[in-house]
């Protein structure tokens, strides 16, 4: 069985990568199975600027807010603002103060110094304006796609004024309140200003749509993307808002579900233009229903992944990375019989494996679910391993992440 297992098991390099799939995806996607570790980011950030000289991959995209990406965006492609700015605005979920996220950007501005546009790559964040603890506003996504409309269409066709909209959406204190998270009560998702928005938000979304070929003479396609981009987000939050202030017992895997929908959404734009590298938690990638203990709740919910992957085919390829200890949270040297125990001897670290062959290989020893004793951490499912791509594999985190 070691033989086998040593046989679907490669140097991590990025013709290695390459190799796992018929073609180049449209979507490479790398997982990681904790948040908050910068050796497992510093190992995505070689590998994705390797993808990115060998392959032409054109846009990075990490799980962080959209709408503050276009800040990281704008830095990395033109040298806007700066690199200390840039780390404290342009992220969300505190990725900010990661040194590896620190370093990707100062990469990917190193590598666009100088070069044209069509060579330079992109960044994007492709997570919603969302945080475990509330969900933003929808005033900066909506007021910027009006005026991105008002600018450029004759004013008779919007649906409202710029005054209206304000007056709508009324104290962003409302919308961002934390209570709202675990009491629906709270939420103003459901009152008759939130639900005229979203019939606004979509007759704005509408429009954006029938006026296209107007829009891309009277503007760029890149301001179109990016109008684009806040119609998708400001739909999805009055969405997600709608269904805070939903009391019935599904609430949980609705928002979570309504999260990853927009995740998906973003990445589907991305891929729609150009190759593009994602990085995000597994659970967000993978193609199999994601699942998650929230306090005593179970809940289970197709992923970004899932959705996509669904749409793209072999376009979309996943990489999960798998780790053997974490042991400053308390995860030690994994269970011989588990899927991560089977890695742990293998002599390079990290390497790659082929997932299908993998799960060949590991089909009679029938491997058992690894527990976690850190909330923070999720083992890879054995049954989930045929239906990935690839697996990187980590032997030992050290300690020395942002969480």
């Amino acid at each position: 069985m070691a033989t086998d297992i040593t046989d679907t098991a490669h140097t991590l390099e990025a013709s290695a990568v390459m190799k796992l799939f018929p073609g180049r995806p449209r979507l490479l996607t790398l997982g990681e199975p904790t948040h908050g570790e910068d050796s497992l980011l510093d190992l995505r950030n070689d590998l994705f600027l390797r993808l990115i000289e060998e392959e032409g991959y054109r846009t990075v995209a990490i799980e962080s807010d959209c709408l503050r990406g276009l800040l990281v965006d704008a830095y990395v492609t033109t040298g806007r603002g700066t690199l200390d700015d840039v780390m404290r605005s342009g992220f969300s979920h505190g990725w900010g103060a990661s040194a590896a996220n620190r370093e990707l950007v100062r990469r990917l501005r190193a590598h666009n110094e100088g070069r044209p546009p069509h060579e330079q790559v992109r960044f994007a964040g492709f997570d919603g304006p969302l945080e475990i603890t509330d969900a933003a506003s929808p005033r900066q996504a909506l007021t910027a796609l009006h005026a991105y409309l008002s600018a450029s269409v004759d004013a008779e066709l919007l649906p409202c004024s710029a005054g209206a909209l304000d007056r709508l959406l009324g104290a962003d204190d409302a919308w961002t309140t934390p209570a709202a998270m675990t009491d629906p009560a709270r939420s103003v998702g459901r009152s008759a200003e939130a639900k005229e928005l979203r019939l606004l938000a979509d007759d704005l979304t509408a429009l954006l749509d029938t006026e296209t070929p107007h829009l891309l003479a009277a503007t760029s396609r890149e301001d179109l993307e990016r109008a684009r981009l806040y119609a998708r987000t400001a739909t999805g939050l009055l969405r997600y808002h709608f269904r805070m202030a939903d009391p019935a017992p599904n609430r949980m895997t609705l928002l979570v579900s309504l999260r990853d929908q927009m995740m998906a959404d973003n990445l589907l734009a991305l891929a729609e233009r150009g190759p593009t590298l994602v990085h995000a938690h597994n659970a967000h990638l993978q193609r199999d229903k994601s699942s998650v203990r929230m306090g005593a709740a179970p809940l289970a919910w197709w992923g970004a992944g899932a959705l996509v992957s669904a749409r793209l085919g072999e376009r979309y390829g996943f990489v999960a990375t798998a780790l053997g200890t974490l042991r400053h949270h308390g995860v030690d040297v994994p269970p011989r019989d588990s899927v991560e125990g089977h890695l742990y001897a293998l002599p390079d670290d990290p390497c790659l494996l082929d997932a299908p062959r993998l799960a060949t290989a590991l089909g009679t020893a029938s491997p058992v679910p690894r527990p976690s004793p850190y909330y923070g951490y999720a083992p890879l499912d054995p049954a989930h391993l045929s239906r990935m791509d690839g697996v990187v594999f980590v032997r030992d985190v050290p300690q020395g992440g942002v969480r």
